[in-house]
């Protein structure tokens, strides 16, 4: 692939874990556990083909209203998936960051998030930012009352506060936007994933359920990316 073409940054909404189990009248767990192995899967291959960043949506702060059983599966899910892949991630020189606010997460899952930050920290290859109890409004507001703080201890004033103060202040500050944004399932929405980030990028929207993307998915979207007369609001 020429380099020069590729995205920087993909972006991944994950969807179509439930749909996948239930259609092979499996539990919804092992739906959402077939979709952790595929993303094992294609951040490995990103980072092999020279992607510098891939962000996926893991758990949004909505999500915290689908069943006890499942939500508190979905953390278990994670927790294991920090505790194996970190290490495995640190022999492949991935990074691994979190995107969201882990506070609300159990004591033992942050601890285990802080962990594989830390062991990764200093790799240099791809940066694997899992979205986990993220939301696009809540990171806004949060970016928003930080930017209000520092006016009101006289840090800024009013008039410094520009684009790139409220990037400065998000999740993703020093990262550059998505490129291209994938959504798996057939369903065309954002669902609060990266709107601030998102505003320039390729959206792509496929049918495929989640966990049976491929390496070859990735790389078709990447050829239909490469097609993409990006203009950034030009003529």
């Amino acid at each position: 692939m020429k380099q020069e073409l590729m995205p920087t940054h993909i972006a991944i909404i994950m969807d179509g874990n439930r749909r996948w189990a239930k259609q092979r009248n499996l539990p919804v767990k092992l739906g959402h556990k077939q979709g952790a192995e595929t993303i094992k899967k294609i951040v490995r291959y990103a980072n092999k083909i020279g992607i510098k960043y891939i962000t996926v949506y893991a758990f949004s702060t909505e999500n915290w209203k689908r069943e006890k059983e499942e939500v508190n599966g979905l953390m278990s899910l994670l927790k294991g998936y920090l505790e194996d892949f970190s290490k495995e991630a640190d022999t492949e020189n991935i990074v691994i960051k979190v995107l969201g606010n882990i506070s609300r997460l159990p004591k033992s899952l942050q601890e285990n998030i802080e962990k594989a930050i830390k062991r990764t920290q200093n790799n240099t290859g791809i940066v694997f930012n899992i979205a986990f109890n993220y939301g696009g409004r809540d990171e806004i507001t949060t970016a928003v009352k930080e930017i209000a703080e520092q006016v009101k201890e006289g840090k800024i004033s009013v008039d410094d506060i520009t684009e790139e103060t409220i990037s400065d202040h998000l999740y993703t500050r020093k990262m550059p936007d998505p490129d291209l944004l994938i959504r798996t399932s057939g369903e065309i929405r954002l669902s609060g994933f990266l709107p601030w980030q998102s505003v320039y990028s390729e959206f792509l929207f496929l049918d495929k359920l989640w966990p049976d993307f491929t390496e070859k998915d990735l790389d078709e979207a990447i050829e239909i990316y490469k097609k993409r007369n990006r203009k950034y609001g030009a003529k």
